[in-house]
């Protein structure tokens, strides 16, 4: 993967919230994020967003048109209530569908892969501890890539998106929900919730508020939905579109390999 982004090196800089870090430490302190919360992750994501980001991820699963056989594969698939959704509605629409669930972060992996288990999902959900920038997937395996608000954490975006075009099979349908640019009109509340009460609700839930700062610092950071979808164009992506919710704090960005 080396010879498709060169420019990133380890000697180069990039984001981790606010601040200014080497490139070769941020997958390293996104991992120790998001190790720290992930016992009270999905709790803080209902109290974060008033239970909004469920009623998000359903949106985006009415998105994949679940049929036999087709293999989707979740990437950031965190503590995996993505793929319990699309397992469940598979196993009412008793289609055979087979998951693949990949997360850099092991202990959210354990939390989804027990969850499934206790709910008797596991027959063809393989749960992987990997990078969504280097994939342990072969080339053009996949119909569906999914992700859901893990995008944004990646060290190399654009070398994300080359890994999920590799994937896909032709005709493969692309889906990302992540956390996007607001109608202006809302910008000053929102920012006085995000900053102010996000932060201060991690310190009081999980103890720990520095990994809620960089997370609403990572919101700000990622690209408006026009720069996005122009990044998915960019990777060889077609029929680009996107969907605001909630006037833009999420959006789901859709596309195909063609």
């Amino acid at each position: 993967m080396k010879e498709i982004d060169k420019k990133y090196d380890s000697n180069s800089f990039t984001h981790f919230g606010a601040k200014t870090v080497p490139i070769s430490k941020k997958t390293n302190l996104v991992k120790e994020v998001f190790n720290s919360v992930s016992a009270k992750y999905d709790l803080m994501n209902d109290l974060m967003s008033i239970g909004l980001h469920r009623k998000w991820k359903n949106e985006i699963i009415k998105k994949i048109k679940l049929r036999d056989q087709l293999k989707i594969l979740d990437v950031a698939c965190g503590t995996g209530d993505v793929t319990s959704k699309i397992s469940k509605e598979a196993q009412k629409k008793n289609l055979n569908v087979e998951l693949f669930s990949i997360d850099i972060t092991n202990s959210m992996i354990k939390i989804g892969r027990d969850r499934c288990t206790n709910a008797g999902l596991m027959n063809n959900i393989h749960w992987i501890n990997g990078d969504g920038t280097a994939l342990p997937i072969k080339n053009q395996s996949i119909d569906v890539y999914i992700i859901a608000f893990g995008i944004r954490n990646f060290t190399n975006q654009t070398l994300a998106l080359k890994e999920a075009y590799r994937v896909l099979r032709p005709g493969g349908q692309f889906l990302c929900l992540e956390f996007s640019k607001i109608n202006s009109n809302f910008q000053k509340i929102y920012d006085l919730y995000s900053f102010n009460f996000i932060p201060f609700l991690g310190r009081l839930i999980v103890n720990d508020q520095e990994s809620y700062q960089y997370l609403v610092e990572s919101i700000r950071k990622f690209p408006s939905q026009k720069e996005f979808s122009n990044s998915l164009t960019n990777a060889g992506f077609n029929k680009v579109k996107y969907m605001n919710l909630n006037e833009g704090i999420a959006a789901i960005h859709s596309c195909w390999k063609i």
